[in-house]
């Protein structure tokens, strides 16, 4: 469902008005790369904090 609406949306923008929809086009490949580095910041962040919360928890785990 996902899919087709984004489908719908580009094609709406693509009829409403072409050259933005080919500017997004040629530029969404760049702009990604731009944020790769900070999606893998985000997703070494998560890690430590779930590791560090899983060893503070431990002890808890043999109350149950």
């Amino acid at each position: 469902m996902r899919l087709f609406m984004s489908l719908v949306l580009w094609a709406i923008l693509f009829v409403l008005c072409w050259p933005i929809a080919v500017l997004l086009l040629v530029l969404y490949p760049l702009i990604w790369l731009i944020l790769l580095p900070f999606r893998l910041l985000g997703f070494g962040v998560t890690l430590t904090l779930s590791i560090i919360l899983a060893i503070f928890l431990f002890p808890f785990s043999f109350l149950k």
